[in-house]
């Protein structure tokens, strides 16, 4: 349980930012359009920051590339989005659509750095200091989301509890495994992947284009196994 506190606070931040959101007074068209070309610039500009971090622009390009073909073959946008259209039967209620809301909340709250190492910092050495700050900023995120996407997103608190949860209680096992130094080589290209993912999401919520950015999602993996065999390739 002390592993797991970080990861419960932060869906619990999720699922209330979001609540807080569908309890604002509903805002004009205009001014909800105006809100959510902030979030997506901001949300563009963290993904460029997080991904010009990369020690090795290679590994990022073939992640990518990769991880596409992967993604399309095993259909990883219909899944998502059938599990959120399955949320969304279950619950009717709010703007937006369920589905959408808890995808793009589900891709903007597990990609990235902090998710990884304040998960990892939980498990290790019961520091959760990392994934608190995480909780403010996805809690402030998610009611700015919920007001336009609506209840979906309060579901992608359970996909964060999942994946950070994993993490969290495995991470003396990829630590002694993998080795610090190995782990932050690891952690560093993932984050950069995963940082021009995200860099499709702000695009996305923009409406500049319409990026699969959920079939691109193995590129994060790819990204973890070329840096571990790149003692291998790379000279």
């Amino acid at each position: 349980m002390t592993a797991l506190w970080g990861t419960t606070v932060n869906a619990a931040a999720i699922i209330l930012g979001c609540l807080a959101g569908l309890l604002l007074p509903r805002m004009p068209e205009k001014m909800r359009g105006v809100i959510m070309q902030g979030l997506g610039l901001a949300i563009l500009f963290l993904g460029i920051s997080m991904g010009i971090k990369t020690g090795n622009f290679i590994i990022v390009v073939v992640s990518l590339v990769a991880g596409g073909v992967l993604g399309s073959l095993l259909k990883l946008d219909d899944l998502l989005q059938g599990v959120g259209d399955r949320l969304g039967s279950m619950v009717k209620r709010g703007p937006g659509n369920v589905a959408e809301g808890f995808v793009t909340a589900t891709l903007i709250f597990c990609v990235g750095a902090m998710a990884v190492l304040g998960a990892v910092d939980s498990g290790l050495r019961g520091d959760h200091t990392m994934l608190y700050i995480k909780s403010l900023l996805d809690g402030i995120t998610a009611m700015v989301l919920a007001t336009t996407l609506g209840f979906g997103v309060a579901f992608s608190g359970a996909a964060v509890f999942i994946y950070q949860g994993a993490v969290a209680l495995s991470a003396g096992w990829i630590t002694s495994f993998l080795g610090e130094e190995a782990l932050e080589a690891v952690i560093t290209e993932v984050s950069a992947v995963g940082g021009v993912l995200i860099a499709g999401i702000g695009i996305n919520v923009l409406g500049i284009s319409k990026i699969n950015v959920v079939n691109l999602l193995p590129a994060i993996f790819v990204a973890a196994g070329l840096v571990l065999a790149r003692g291998y390739w790379v000279p």
